[in-house]
């Protein structure tokens, strides 16, 4: 146990430094998506879902006190947000992690959360993006990317649904993310995939030298030879 706890230790330091490297910026605010929305998810996979949300829910809380809210908008709302911010991921984590249909619930919710809205209902084909998961679910076993996809959409499919409704942004800014999200999931994807098999064979290696917890899981499937 205690070497399972020093290697989510690890877990946690290195996603606190990925979250210092920014990738993109959420549209209507300047909450920016860093090179740890590609990492996170994978994270329960190797440590399991309960440790793995723990990991990832440590690594914001530890940024947020070491950052505060700076380059975040002051305002009430914003601050709310940008403290539970992690929460979409923690959902993608467990998407990603697990292997229950029942997880299907959560973009389904967040079709109906966002359909109920004013605004959510004149553009209603922006919620289909949130179908994904529902398509890549009898493939998740068998392709690493229809996994990541059903995780990055699922994270995405809480944070819309929060998003519409804690800031109700017009018409024409939801209308005109759809080739955003479309291409930013898509990178969103394959780095989740790449940062799951960069992981595994880093713990492929400590593994066979016996530095890791026999714990620690990991798919032989995507070891490099």
């Amino acid at each position: 146990m205690r070497s399972k706890l020093i290697f989510v230790l690890f877990f946690i330091v290195f996603g606190f430094l990925l979250l210092q490297i920014p990738v993109n910026t959420l549209e209507g605010s300047r909450v920016k998506f860093t090179l740890f929305d590609l990492f996170a998810p994978v994270s329960a996979a190797f440590l399991g879902t309960p440790l793995g949300i723990f990991s990832v829910v440590a690594m914001q809380a530890v940024n947020l006190l070491t950052h505060g809210f700076s380059g975040v908008d002051q305002t009430s709302i914003l601050k709310l947000i940008a403290t539970l911010r992690f929460l979409p991921m923690i959902f993608g984590v467990w998407m990603f992690a697990k292997k229950e249909g029942k997880l299907l619930v959560l973009p389904a919710l967040s079709i109906i959360a966002f359909n109920l809205h004013p605004i959510g209902r004149t553009v209603w084909f922006y919620s289909l993006f949130w179908t994904i998961p529902f398509l890549m679910w009898p493939f998740r076993e068998r392709s690493l990317v229809a996994r990541s996809l059903a995780s990055t959409f699922t994270a995405h499919a809480v944070g819309g649904a929060i998003w519409i409704w804690a800031f109700n942004l017009p018409a024409n800014v939801w209308i005109s993310l759809i080739p955003v999200v479309a291409l930013e999931r898509s990178i969103f994807a394959l780095g989740i995939s790449a940062s799951y098999i960069l992981t595994s064979n880093v713990l492929g290696i400590l593994s066979a030298r016996k530095l890791i917890p026999k714990s620690i899981t990991f798919d032989k499937r995507y070891l490099l030879k």
